[in-house]
């Protein structure tokens, strides 16, 4: 049994003539005092002889899901620094109205700049970063981007929280990431404290963007694009990074109920070997034509299947997290492992560790399968499903639609959901109510 520091008071509370007899056995550096005239006698607590006394569970360690340092290639060249960005603010007449924050959609309004680093291995590597007025790019037709989808993106959020102060979340996390995609897609690999630094810059040069409420954020989207002007499959010469910044309400509207899936094996997101750990704008484009299919079916998502026993993978865009009662009564968490089927989010590692820390439950990353989950619903186990990520931090599942069955999720049928636990314990960090390293405070 794991206990938290509340439950272990509550142990030694209700179990205090117990302790005090402990007290009196040999030896040790406990110190008992009599009250007869002042003899004292040592002795030593010895918890670990009762059987019945619970053990605080020490964690262990948890890896990081991706390299948290980046090795550059030889001829990725210089590096660009934060001391070297410039800015140029917009004029007035290129600042744009500020929407209602009840008019927010996900991705529909831009803040006034953007911030742009250029490549070029033939002059050195990486220029100078600068901040500028929004505007749109100047690219040849025969950049690469736009023939071979070499391409790479993060999703990250700015919090205004109750305090004012304007919170990251996790943005060392992203940079590793989006290093680790773009050594995968050949495009040049950078200095994450320093994007980090200027994306902070230019998020307060657009600060009012930041909405003044804990229902809405700013959502970041630094991006990474092969510009070269060859129509040759290779790696690209030259590159562009950049980042933009949009206010976005809630993903799902306010509400809503559980999500409903749309699980169709015949799809397939991902494959051993391919990219769908990587985050890519290929992952992204060809899951669109499924998702119309989803909403034509009545559901919310898909729920992406693989193998011939139809593993969970991922729903939506969103990691998947199953909650389930064991055979011998206990609680157990499971989501599908950094196989290279799906993408190591920084929510789901977020998760991971504080339900690590909770220690109320064992946590796995292990394959589950459809088949699994209709066992577990028919016997009644099956307590919890949910997705988790950036856009929508956690949403909890409902029913799954699967090959003419659907199949009924209890999520939010109990009084005190993981879910909704995870949900509210994460929202506090990123808006501050709940101080944690997790938190970048932007200065």
């Amino acid at each position: 049994m794991v206990l938290r520091s509340k439950n272990l008071v509550r142990y030694v509370f209700q179990n205090q003539h117990k302790l005090i007899q402990q007290l009196l056995v040999q030896g040790g550096p406990v110190r008992a005092c009599s009250g007869h005239g002042g003899t004292q006698q040592q002795a030593q607590l010895r918890v670990e002889e009762d059987d019945n006394f619970p053990k605080i569970a020490e964690v262990p360690p948890l890896a990081a899901p991706f390299p948290m340092t980046v090795e550059h290639a030889d001829n990725v060249g210089e590096q660009f620094k934060y001391s070297d960005l410039s800015v140029r603010l917009a004029a007035p007449h290129q600042l744009n109205p500020k929407p209602d924050v009840d008019d927010l959609a996900f991705g529909k309004y831009f803040t006034d700049h953007m911030l742009k680093v250029p490549y070029h291995r033939r002059l050195g590597g990486w220029q100078k970063p600068e901040i500028t007025p929004m505007e749109n790019l100047n690219l040849h037709p025969a950049a690469k981007v736009f023939h071979y989808a070499i391409e790479l993106f993060e999703g990250m959020k700015a919090y205004r929280g109750f305090d004012g102060k304007i919170r990251l979340f996790r943005p060392e996390m992203n940079m590793a990431r989006m290093n680790a995609t773009a050594y995968r897609s050949g495009l040049p690999t950078f200095e994450g404290e320093d994007l980090i630094k200027a994306m902070a810059r230019l998020i307060m040069i657009d600060s009012e963007w930041v909405p003044h409420t804990e229902s809405a954020s700013l959502y970041i989207r630094p991006t990474l694009i092969g510009i070269e002007p060859t129509l040759g499959v290779a790696s690209s010469d030259s590159a562009l990074l950049y980042t933009i910044l949009s206010p976005v309400g809630p993903y799902f509207k306010p509400g809503a109920k559980g999500l409903k899936l749309y699980a169709e094996p015949k799809y397939t997101r991902a494959w051993p070997g391919g990219v769908g750990d990587r985050k890519v704008g290929s992952n992204y484009g060809p899951t669109i034509h499924v998702q119309q299919e989803a909403l034509r079916n009545g559901c919310h998502q898909v729920l992406w299947l693989y193998g011939d026993d139809h593993q969970l993978t991922e729903v939506g865009v969103m990691n998947i997290f199953m909650l389930y009662m064991k055979e011998n009564g206990e609680r157990e968490l499971v989501t599908p492992p950094l196989n290279g089927l799906i993408l190591p989010g920084i929510t789901r590692d977020s998760i991971i560790r504080l339900c690590h820390h909770w220690g109320e439950f064992s946590v796995r990353e292990e394959k589950f399968t459809m088949p699994e989950i209709k066992k577990l619903s028919k016997e009644g186990r099956l307590l919890e499903l949910f997705g988790a990520g950036t856009a929508a931090v956690i949403s909890p599942i409902e029913q799954i639609s699967y090959l003419g069955e659907d199949i009924f999720v209890p999520t939010e049928s109990h009084d005190n959901p993981v879910y909704r636990r995870l949900y509210n314990t994460l929202t506090d960090i990123q808006y501050g109510k709940l101080e944690h390293p997790w938190a970048y405070v932007i200065d």
